[in-house]
């Protein structure tokens, strides 16, 4: 630090570098966003539950990452993007979650693609994403094998993103339905705006204490405060709305956990 002017400079890393190139592509998208808030007090009992027998933690997020695949069998034309005057509907939902990482110390979101959610049980999806939170790397990419990125020079990064993004294969491999958990750490009630390029993007943000009235008795719920975000080029106000009540039902309910917990 520079004693006098009372300042440092530090490089702009590359991890920064890549993170800026996706949001200056993902702002060019026009999105629409829904707030909500789901009661997922019997999931949340189940997984406690199965903790408590096995020791077990299981994850939130898959079990979220589990409803959208279920919710997207109704709405097959949400799986699918935009290209040229052509729309690409894809048959399996991929859906990439992001996490965050601390690389060099610092904390930046990186993406995992979950393939053909639609076919898997929440058990596979489970273990694939504590898989691949378990693994280490020392570059923004490396779960992803795109670790090479960070080498684009800066001034190309965001024509090489906004090509990229067109790309049917780069859809097909990371998925055009998106997850961030990055906000459910927040105290009170938080919801998370994002900014994205994905056709949906659902953002995780905290679980919140309801006071709910349950066969006409109060209880004390938890639920959680969600963003659905939509590429309003492809999905008006009204399906999105149908599209979010159907995912809030399946959550709701549990019953994407109950095979595994029987």
């Amino acid at each position: 630090m520079n004693q006098h002017l009372g300042y440092k400079i530090e490089p702009f890393s590359s991890q920064r570098q890549m993170v800026a190139a996706n949001m200056a592509v993902a702002s060019e998208q026009n999105t629409i966003h829904l707030m909500t808030e789901v009661d997922i007090s019997v999931p949340r009992r189940l997984m406690a539950d199965h903790r408590e027998r096995t020791g077990e933690s299981l994850s939130l997020t898959a079990y979220l990452v589990t409803c959208l695949g279920r919710a997207l069998a109704d709405f097959p034309t949400f799986n699918s993007f935009r290209k040229g005057g052509q729309l690409v509907v894809f048959e399996d939902a991929t859906i990439s979650v992001a996490f965050e990482r601390e690389i060099d110390g610092e904390s930046v979101p990186e993406p995992v693609a979950i393939q053909a959610v639609n076919r898997k049980t929440y058990r596979e999806v489970n273990d694939e994403l504590r898989a691949f939170q378990g693994r280490s790397g020392e570059a923004l990419g490396t779960a992803m094998g795109t670790a090479w990125v960070r080498f684009i020079p800066d001034f190309l990064l965001r024509a090489f993103t906004r090509l990229a993004y067109r790309e049917i294969g780069v859809w097909q491999r990371f998925g055009v339905i998106g997850v961030t958990s990055v906000g459910m750490f927040g105290n009170g009630p938080t919801w998370l705006v994002p900014l994205t390029s994905t056709t949906v993007m659902v953002a995780v943000g905290s679980i919140a204490k309801r006071p709910t009235l349950v066969d006409g008795v109060w209880q004390e719920r938890d639920h959680l405060c969600l963003t659905f975000s939509f590429n309003h080029d492809l999905i008006d106000g009204a399906p999105a709305a149908r599209f979010t009540k159907r995912v809030g039902d399946i959550l709701s309910s549990g019953d994407e956990l109950r095979d595994l917990l029987a």
